[in-house]
């Protein structure tokens, strides 16, 4: 194993130099180029350029590892004998490929947002669409000894069989009705099982009848997924979230099980498994630790921490050694000599590309652009990009006094990051079952930053956690507004003002119906008022202030105006057909709805677009803007692409 410091910087070195170059008029002068009209783009090249993986699977001598977020996707050939990647796959459509399996040599790819299924011959090197499915997901693959394919998908989380002989595909149905989501999935010669969530369920559904039985233990029923699955010939094991325990069972005997906690602190996730040679070796997250369970003789070892943090998407057995697919890498464990070998396949040829990003914030001097594993840093005067890796992806940024501090998913970690460093440093977890972070604001007042976040999926309640930089205490509270997510924060003199979404947990049914408005006294840690100031709004995405007012703008893309003194709505307006991150400079403000980028006039309460034909393409579909200190540019993106934006401030 090799040192972590080592390996980020090792991670970063080799995403830079794969970064595709800037175009005309990126770097120097040109990005802080002044007088031009408002709404003048200057690109700045790729925003975010990585290599994450999703899944693999191993034929012959190959290990075909299937990427996401890039556009197109691709399976790449990586030759275990040579060390190098050989070939790559593109796969069309959907935005990332999380589900693989194999029938003989052929490689089933499933990909999400859209669902669709490929077959690549590993023999001919063709690669086909055989299905097309409405699923929003799928989330894995597996394979029947006779050669049928299986698919756990959500939302909700359903079971489909593919059969190559015929090309036909047959609806098993929701696996355990009401439950969102299939995380993982196996199948023998009798039965398919299926790993439920966001309410923990393991179905075993007859391949013939299609009858189904939850072989989950009554002692087992208040977990909340079964998200990662494998079965042998005689066990099956399942990693269980959010305690970090993993469930083995005797397939003869269901009755007979065991549940095997992870010992590493702070370890919330069993992220995969695999059942092999009298063992299951499995992975845990946030810690990174991978571990070994004796069936026989009961006993648990860690085997080691092959890359800080990361996640293992995959666990493969060829040959007699072990191997963890991991973001843009591939760990191999040798159980004769207990050795684990890091493989970082983009040093090893695998393809890095643009990736669809999910956060920009822009320090003055530079942009953070923020994607999966990290973010990409380009600086604004020499046009030089680097890379942040951070295990995780950063959803939001906030820089104070020369510090960046970035939320990030998940386990709603605070990290900060100086300028020139090789390392981010992690400062606070949410705990609380907290997952994704959703918005950055710092109070002068109090000292504190307040970053509010989105629970876990199936749990209730979003929280805010409260960061003193004084003196480094954190704490978090939950709820905050009741069974809702704080969204946006927007603070002023030791008020934090917050706006929520509907939605808790994810695959948790919303049991409120309207986005609401809170103020919250971040000195006597309470709330002191709610409204609810859009009827019928899910969510308000972005919050600013300016004087005694305070903005907003829903998912929607509607804009209201909210007197905190009369604590009223005074004017609404709909600007577009999405929100994003508003920014009031002056008199106007600005947002976008992801293809335009508009001016609002906050006198008069109008909008124009002063940017069109950005179509930009943010992960999940959620637009973002950034405004630099100068308050003379934005930052987004124009398709994959940073662009930087001249704005006046003027009406």
């Amino acid at each position: 194993m090799i040192p972590r410091r080592r390996f980020l910087q090792a991670a970063a070195a080799t995403t830079v130099a794969a970064s595709l170059p800037l175009t005309a008029g990126a770097a120097g002068a040109s990005t802080r180029a002044t007088g031009a009209p408002e709404g003048t783009l200057t690109d700045l090249g790729p925003a975010s350029v990585a290599s994450p993986l999703g899944n693999a699977e191993i034929v012959g001598d190959v290990l075909y590892a299937g990427s996401r977020g890039l556009s197109p996707n691709v399976v790449g050939a990586y030759d275990l004998a040579k060390d190098t990647v050989t070939a790559h796959f593109d796969i069309p459509t959907g935005i990332g490929v999380w589900a693989m399996c194999k029938v003989g040599t052929d490689v089933y790819v499933g990909t999400h947002s859209r669902s669709d299924l490929y077959k690549i011959d590993t023999v001919t090197g063709t690669v086909t669409k055989v299905a097309e499915y409405p699923d929003h997901f799928i989330w894995t693959l597996a394979a029947s000894p006779d050669g049928k394919v299986y698919l756990g998908t959500s939302e909700p989380g359903k079971v489909k069989e593919y059969d190559p002989a015929t090309g036909l595909s047959r609806d098993l149905g929701e696996a355990a009705p009401g439950e969102a989501y299939v995380r993982g999935i196996q199948a023998d010669d009798k039965f398919v099982y299926a790993g439920v969530g966001s309410n923990a369920h393991l179905i075993a559904i007859d391949r013939v009848t299609g009858e189904k039985k939850d072989l989950l233990p009554a002692a087992l029923a208040d977990r909340d997924w079964v998200s990662s699955l494998h079965v042998s010939d005689t066990h099956i094991a399942g990693g269980m979230n959010s305690l970090a325990e993993m469930i083995v069972l005797d397939k003869a005997n269901p009755a007979d099980y065991q549940v095997v906690k992870a010992t590493a602190p702070g370890e919330k996730y069993i992220v995969s498994v695999l059942v092999h040679d009298g063992f299951v070796y499995f992975a845990g997250r946030p810690t990174g630790t991978f571990y070994r369970y004796g069936l026989a003789s009961g006993e648990l070892e860690v085997l080691g921490v092959p890359y800080f943090e990361a996640a293992t998407h995959r666990i493969l057995a060829h040959e007699g050694r072990i191997y963890g697919v991991q973001d843009n890498a591939v760990f191999v464990y040798d159980p004769a000599t207990g050795a684990i070998d890091y493989r970082n396949l983009v040093q090893r040829g695998f393809k890095a590309a643009p990736e669809e990003p999910m956060s920009v914030h822009s320090d003055g001097e530079r942009v953070y652009v923020g994607g999966k594993s990290g973010a990409d840093i380009h600086d604004l005067a020499s046009g030089k990009v680097t890379r942040l890796a951070i295990p995780g992806e950063p959803k939001t940024m906030l820089t104070l006094g020369g510090t960046t501090y970035l939320g990030v998913y998940t386990q709603a970690a605070l990290y900060a990051h100086r300028p020139g460093e090789a390392e981010a440093t992690l400062l606070a977890r949410a705990g609380n079952q907290q997952d994704r972070p959703r918005d950055l604001a710092y109070d002068a007042r109090t000292g504190l930053i307040v970053m509010p976040s989105q629970p876990e999926p199936g749990h209730m309640n979003g929280a805010l956690t409260l960061y003193n930089r004084r003196t480094g205490e954190y704490t978090t509270q939950r709820p905050v507004v009741e069974r809702q997510t704080v969204y946006s924060v927007a603070t002023e003199h030791g008020t934090a003002y917050l706006g929520t979404l509907v939605q808790e947990g994810l695959g948790m049914p919303p049991v409120t119906t309207t986005a609401r408005l809170a103020a919250y006294d971040l000195t006597k840690r309470k709330l002191l008022w709610e409204v609810e100031p859009l009827p019928e709004a899910r969510s308000i995405v972005s919050l600013a202030l300016h004087a005694r007012t305070l903005y907003g703008i829903s998912s929607t893309g509607e804009v209201f105006e909210f007197d905190l003194r009369r604590k009223k709505v005074t004017r609404t307006l709909k600007v577009a057909a999405k929100g994003s991150d508003l920014h009031v400079v002056g008199r106007v403000a600005y947002c976008t709805d992801g293809d335009k980028i508009y001016k609002i006039d906050l006198a008069a309460f109008t909008a124009k677009p002063i940017v069109e034909g950005l179509a930009a393409q943010w992960f999940g579909g959620e637009p973002k803007l950034a405004l630099d200190p100068s308050r003379k540019a934005l930052f987004g993106v124009k398709g994959r692409n940073l662009v930087r934006i001249t704005i006046t401030g003027r009406r």
